[in-house]
């Protein structure tokens, strides 16, 4: 049976979750449809783009995606601090950016006078859209919808696009989160879509790959911050050019054709990571057989079913997994 989404997200014990959407019908998100002979292709762009406007209105930040034949991935990162420091007017703002409100909270995002009996329903609507600004539902909802109805449209049918819901799952620690941004990113190469991650097209990867380039990290994704965690708070505690490596070192392993070792350097990594070399290619080539519900360590998930009232028995035989030498 599936569980409610407010028994699956806790952001007292974690901000990442990783989202995965799919298409419930034979014809493809993106791609070639050998039946028909159209090729669907032109649809990434549209879930790119889509995902970096929405990422822009929610204060929820983008850490990885990658836009597949017939299915989606996302790392999100929760940011309630953010959301918490928008004024009333910031918040509303922000909402009509996606949806009209009513003639309440568009009169007080103009600054026009509201009246005295208005302001108790003006401050819950206001309540109400702060909280959505900041919840994974809405935000895949917003993905998901616009892209279902400009699909169908397309192909001149009414209908299913997406399966029932999207599936999540909370990423309770760095090593956690880490590994699902790897094998997220590494979609493409598992595939055989892509030889290499800056082939990948409409993936994260690709993205971060050619703003180093520049000298730069992309705009729309959550930064690399390394270890200054004090001057910028939010940003994944990893040097951009080790992970880079370590997933270029992946996917040169994971494709038959090349050969493929893991360097020093990400050697290093994954052994802050308490990942064995051996482990780190099974989570990254099966993460999504491995774990279909919260990863991390037995202690965090200890207290991730706690908050949230769940049988831990039910998940830590997979994530023993997680850090097993």
């Amino acid at each position: 049976m599936p569980r409610p989404r407010r028994t699956q997200i806790s952001v007292e014990d974690t901000s990442y979750y990783h989202c995965c959407s799919r298409v419930v019908r034979r014809a493809f998100l993106c791609g070639d449809d050998a039946y028909s002979g159209k090729n669907y292709d032109h649809r990434r762009a549209w879930v790119e783009l889509l995902l970096f406007e929405l990422e822009a209105v929610f204060a929820i930040d983008v850490a990885a995606f990658a836009v597949m034949s017939n299915h989606l991935h996302v790392v999100l990162r929760v940011d309630i601090d953010s959301a918490n420091r928008w004024t009333d007017r910031e918040v509303l703002e922000q909402w009509h950016k996606l949806f009209k409100g009513d003639e309440l909270t568009q009169k007080f995002a103009k600054g026009e006078l509201v009246e005295a009996h208005e302001v108790h329903r003006l401050k819950h609507s206001i309540a109400i859209y702060r909280s959505r600004l900041c919840d994974i539902s809405w935000f895949m909802r917003c993905l998901n919808e616009p892209i279902a109805r400009q699909a169908n449209q397309e192909d001149n049918c009414t209908g299913r696009f997406w399966e029932g819901r999207f599936k999540s799952q909370a990423l309770l620690d760095e090593a956690a989160v880490l590994t699902c941004m790897a094998y997220v990113d590494l979609n493409p190469i598992r595939a055989q879509l892509a030889d290499t991650p800056e082939q990948s097209d409409h993936t994260s990867i690709q993205l971060r790959i050619r703003a180093v380039l520049k000298g730069e990290q992309p705009k729309n994704l959550l930064p690399f911050i390394g270890n200054e965690r004090d001057n910028q708070p939010n940003g994944i505690a990893f040097l951009l050019s080790d992970y880079l490596e370590l997933v270029d070192d992946t996917g040169r392993i994971i494709r038959s054709d090349k050969r493929g070792v893991i360097s020093i350097n990400s050697a290093k990594l994954l052994a802050r990571l308490n990942i064995s070399h051996d482990n780190w290619l099974k989570l990254t080539t099966e993460f999504g057989k491995l774990f279909h519900g919260p990863v991390g360590t037995l202690q965090a998930l200890t207290d991730y079913c706690e908050h949230l009232e769940k049988r831990r028995r039910h998940f830590a035989a997979s994530c023993q997994h997680f850090h097993s030498n």
